[in-house]
């Protein structure tokens, strides 16, 4: 049975997530024996984080960020904007010719939401698979606003929100899975071209997004859907998850991207 490494729940700061997740890809790309990691993290301060195209400019609302403590990274990933704040954040790094994960972007997906949704309802959440991509005619710079190939949802509402990028012949996703959320607070975050249009698509969002307390009334603490959520790996992918930790050498790479990720250049370089 082949095995995963498994780093538990740890809180860092955004940038420092970020770098942790791409030293893990430029290690394992260069390793001899490369062996996929499942992740599990939390943010601390409460960050927004931007996919990797989406304009600084254009979206955030800076002033706002400043006025209600919010660090501001930009993700490696694709995809829109996160409040990651009220979270389970997951992420798997695996070599692209992994055969859990093997295949295009969608069907790597759809392995690894399977996993996700294992969890899901042992727990008991009645969460159900998207099979395409649902095309909306308005969209804002928000994350979880529609449900793209194989994400979950609970009565059509996102539950998780997951992105992917693939370097070097390593796949990278990851994901935030929300326990409680403050949509108002997320979209003061942002930028709209008018108030008018900033109310209309809050009202949308609150339709098409939820959050674990909402689609669940019994209690689910963190632990109980990490290891939920690890049983599910476990028996979709068939693999046993060893409990590990950065290496010397991933510290070392993880302080070579800190900077990058810190810095504003990055941050604001769209």
């Amino acid at each position: 049975m082949a095995t995963w490494r498994y780093f538990p729940y740890a809180v860092y700061s955004g940038a420092e997530n970020m770098a942790i997740d791409e030293a893990l890809l430029l290690s394992m790309a260069h390793s001899e024996d490369p062996q996929p990691v499942l992740r599990f993290y939390g943010w601390n301060p409460a960050t927004l984080s931007l996919g990797y195209a989406q304009s600084y400019h254009k979206e955030v609302n800076e002033e706002a960020c400043q006025v209600e403590g919010i660090d501001i990274v930009r993700r490696p990933t694709g995809g829109r904007a996160v409040l990651h704040e009220y979270e389970l954040t997951y992420s798997v790094i695996a070599p692209e010719d992994n055969p859990n994960v093997a295949g295009t972007v969608v069907q790597s997906y759809l392995r690894i939401s399977q996993a996700l949704l294992k969890g899901f309802r042992t727990l008991g959440v009645e969460a159900e698979m998207v099979a395409s991509e649902v095309k909306q005619r308005e969209r804002s710079a928000v994350c979880f606003e529609s449900p793209s190939w194989y994400e979950l949802v609970v009565d059509g509402r996102k539950l998780v929100g997951s992105a992917q990028v693939r370097k070097e012949g390593v796949l990278l996703q990851h994901g935030s899975i929300l326990l409680h959320f403050d949509a108002e607070r997320l979209f003061r975050l942002l930028k709209f071209p008018s108030e008018g249009v900033g109310q209309r698509l809050l009202t949308g969002f609150k339709a098409k997004a939820c959050a674990l307390d909402e689609v669940w009334t019994q209690p689910i603490g963190r632990e109980e859907l990490e290891y939920e959520i690890c049983s599910g790996f476990r028996d979709i992918m068939g693999i046993e998850l060893l409990r590990s930790q950065l290496t010397d050498q991933e510290k070392i790479l993880m302080e070579e991207m800190l900077p990058k990720y810190s810095s504003e250049a990055w941050t604001k370089k769209r």
